[in-house]
Order: structure tokens, then sequence, then C-alpha cells
């Protein structure tokens, strides 16, 4: 691709859809051609994020299907949903590395198609009858579009300038959320049209949207040449601490997004006895909920502050937990959806802003940098390489939040029947999260500072 204007072209290094002059944070750069190509890139990265997402979750469907004829117990399939999630959350690690190795274009060619190996074999092997180990190895290879995100998100991180990252990275990664929903409502719609006999009936549909959504990434989006693989970023993005208290609050809204996207139609089966069309026309409300506000989390990050709103927001999560633990001792189903659901809809809009934190948290250390007398430049340049490599960590660590509230609502009922003691271990974690917030990123401290119009605070205000 050649950029024209007053601009800097190098000639393309390697063929195909390059572009080798990429300046998101000139303002007459963007205006005049950055903003058309990130937009573009930006609606089809969400396509795919979106079709990657429903194949990720499409167990958690799966399993609303499986009645007793197929020998699983509550147990097992708490446990068959736990595996993709896994799978999933350590995928993101190479999944980030793989956009600057193949360029962001080109690997999101490579991820859709991959889709179609749990497509297909969950084709073949999803009927009753199928060994329970089977099952299981099946649904781990649907892991693989788990790690979609992180290489969306990374990808679309290239794309945008520091101003207008957290709703792009907040639609992007709602886009895909939303996908969960979307899944679940289509199974709503198969329980509800033919029962419970044709799970299949679902990949039925999303085998052709995973090949028109591969072609349109090969159509459509852009790699850019910039962009490179920085193993001394890496390893200095895992010696930051922030890096690990990022990753720690990330368990806290996306951990739980996904995991009780894995788990809400089994809860309401196993705790309230629900029907699988009755759990089924309940669960996709919660995904979509989430998925649609977490672009408001980002929006109100870049104007308010990321860990602001990341703080207030895990305090009404813990009480959202809260009234799950009422509902749970009173048997109150209405009740306990609007508690369910309140966890989803905060989850999102702790999504947006906690991801919003990352870049603007290592940018401020650039900034207060600066302030102590290095290089401009320099210091903003590291910055990004920093908080690109962390992005792909944060993310990863994240997922297995879904992880282990599947395990934690597992032994939860094994244990009691009930899924109380879980919300009791998931209210404290968001108080602690809460906590570690404003401790680490609200409570005011001076930062050095050689420039006396910058306010020596500046450190703190993300």
């Amino acid at each position: 691709m050649v950029v024209q204007a007053d601009f800097p072209v190098t000639p393309p290094a390697r063929s195909g859809r390059w572009i080798d002059h990429w300046e998101p944070e000139n303002p007459t750069f963007w205006a005049r051609i950055g903003r058309r190509i990130a937009i573009r890139n930006l609606i089809f990265s969400i396509f795919i994020e979106h079709v990657g997402f429903s194949v990720w979750t499409m167990w958690s469907v799966f399993v609303l299907f499986m009645g007793p004829g197929w020998g699983i117990d509550p147990a097992g399939r708490f446990f068959l949903v736990s595996a993709p999630a896994l799978v999933g959350a350590v995928l993101r690690v190479p999944y980030t590395f793989a956009v600057a190795r193949f360029g962001g274009r080109n690997w999101t060619i490579v991820s859709g198609l991959l889709l179609l190996i749990p497509c297909l074999t969950a084709a073949v092997v999803l009927h009753p009858g199928t060994s329970y180990t089977t099952f299981v190895l099946v649904a781990t290879l649907a892991g693989v579009g788990g790690g979609n995100f992180a290489s969306s998100m990374t990808n679309i991180n290239t794309f945008f300038p520091e101003a207008h990252k957290g709703l792009a990275l907040g639609l992007n990664a709602g886009g895909g959320n939303i996908g969960v929903a979307l899944t679940q409502l289509l199974g709503l719609l198969i329980i509800s049209v033919s029962g419970i006999a044709h799970p299949r009936l679902l990949l039925v549909l999303y085998i052709p949207l995973v090949v028109l959504c591969s072609l349109c990434a090969a159509a459509f989006m852009d790699n850019v040449s910039s962009v490179r693989n920085d193993t001394g970023a890496a390893r200095e993005a895992l010696s930051d601490p922030h890096t690990a208290i990022l990753a720690f609050l990330y368990i806290g809204t996306f951990g739980s997004f996904i995991g009780y996207s894995f788990a809400f139609g089994l809860v309401l089966q196993t705790q309230f006895g629900r029907t699988p069309l009755q759990a089924a026309a309940v669960t996709f409300l919660g995904p979509l909920l989430g998925s649609l506000i977490r672009p408001v989390g980002g929006w109100l990050a870049d104007r308010v502050g990321g860990a602001r709103v990341t703080f207030y927001n895990y305090l009404v999560m813990a009480a959202a937990a809260a009234i799950c633990i009422a509902a749970s001792g009173t048997q109150s189903l209405t009740l306990f959806t609007v508690g369910f659901i309140g966890l989803f809809v905060f989850s999102g809009i702790g999504n947006g802003s906690t991801y919003k934190m990352i870049p603007a948290i290592f940018r401020a250390k650039a900034i207060a940098a600066i302030d102590a007398g290095a290089d401009t430049a320099t210091a903003l340049r590291r910055a990004r390489r920093i908080s690109g490599a962390a992005i792909g960590f944060i993310a990863a660590v994240g997922a297995l939040g879904g992880v282990l509230i599947n395990l934690a609502f597992r032994q939860s009922f094994a244990s009691t029947h009930s899924g109380a003691p879980a919300f009791y271990t998931f209210l404290g974690f968001y108080l602690l999260c809460a906590a570690l917030t404003h401790l680490v990123y609200q409570r005011p401290r001076r930062t050095p500072t050689r420039n006396p119009r910058r306010p020596a605070q500046a450190y703190n205000n993300i």
C-alpha cells in the first residue's frame, strides 16, 4: 500500500497489504490518512474476533443439550466448559507475538481458518455415546477462539493514537464479546424449534461464518511493517510490577465475564432446576449486556481515568455478588438473575476501563521519566513497546479467571449443592481488586519532575 501526501514513504519490505509508514500520533497524518485505514481494520477485526468468541464459548451452549442420556453430571459439565477457557488463555501469549511475526492481517486470516478445526471435530463427535474424554479433548480445541482476542487487540492497538485507544479497544473487544451472546441466543432458537436433540445445527451456522470472516480479513485488512516482536520489551513488561497488577485486575473483569458466560446456564440448571430451554432463554442476556457496555468502560476511562472507573466498578461488582448470595439463600430466581446480570454488566465496564489502563500507565511512567530529564521520543517509544508486550500477558492471565470461576462453581456445587460459597469467594476477590486499584493507582503520591508547568501528580492521572 502506498501512502501519499507529505509523509516519508519507504519501499514495501514485503509483498502484500503492508503499510510501511504509520504515524497515528501525528494529527495531520491521522486526519488525512490514518483514521480511515484504522477504522476499516477495526471493522473487520471486530468481525473475526466476534466469530472467534462464538467458537470459543460454543461449549457453554452444547452442555445445555446434554441431558441424562449423555451420562455427564453437573460437575463434569462445569469441567467441560473449563477446558476451552484454559486453552484460550494459554494461547493468548503466542497469538500476541504472532501479529509482529506474520503481520496483523496475515495472522488474522490464519487464526480465522484455525477456527474450522474445533467446529468440524465437534460436528463429528457431538452425540450421546461419545466418551467424556473425547468431549474434553474436542472442547479444548475451541480454545483457539480465545487466542484470537489477544492478537486482535494487539493489532488494533497499533492502528490508533493514544487519545482514541480506549474507545477503539473497547469496540474491538465488545464486538468480539457479543459473539458469546449471539452463540447462546442461537442455541436458544435451536432448542425452542427442534428441542435438545440437534446441537450440531449450531455448527451448520458457524462454519460458513468462519470462512467468510477469514476471506474478509484477506480482502480488507492491512499489515503494519513497523510492528516487530521485541523480546527485550517482553522481558521488561514481565519484570514491571504494573504488568502483574493489571493482570490480576483483569482476572476480575474479563475473567469474570468469560467465566460467567460459560457457567450461567449451568448454574441456572443446577441450582434452580431450569430446563435447557428455560436456561437458554436467560443465559444470553448477561453476555449481551456485558459486551454492549464494554466500549462505555473504555469511553469513561478516556474521560475520567481508567483507575477511577475500575475502582468504583469493583465495588459495584462486589455488591452484585452479594445479591447473588442473598438470592441463593432465599432461592429467589428473579433476584439471582438480577445480581448475575449485574455481574455481567459491570464486568463489561471494567473490561473497557482496565484495558485502557494498560497503555495509559506505561505512558504515565514515560511522562514521569521525561519530567525527570529523559529524552521525550525515547521515553514514549519505550512506553509503547512495553505496553504492547504487556497486553498479551495481561490478556492471557485475565482469561484464566474463566477457568477459576468454573472450577469454583464445580467445587461449590459438589460440596454444598449451592453456588453461594463460590459467590462469597468472588465477593472477597472484587473487594481485594478495589483495594489494590486504590492503593496503587489512586492514592496521591508525588512524582519527581523538572517541568514546573506539569503537575507533580501526573503519574497518577490514568
